[in-house]
């Protein structure tokens, strides 16, 4: 099961899957919607990140929590 870990542009995703890979959490990108708004194009398009429910924590502690933020 995934569970939603972060939704932002599609180039801060984009980077946070990568940085996640990096540290052995397999993670997913969506778009929020299928088809893109008159202001976005497919850098700054709307997305979210799933990561494994069981990843989950390590996810949070590693990117949002004390001292994390990187993205």
């Amino acid at each position: 099961m995934k569970k939603h870990l972060f939704t932002g542009e599609a180039c801060k995703t984009e980077l946070l899957v990568v940085l996640l890979e990096k540290h052995g959490i397999e993670a997913e990108e969506e778009f929020v919607s299928e088809e893109l708004r008159e202001h976005e194009d497919e850098f700054n398009r709307e997305t979210r990140v799933y990561v494994p429910e069981a990843d989950y924590p390590k996810a949070r502690e590693l990117f949002f929590e004390d001292g994390g933020g990187e993205i």
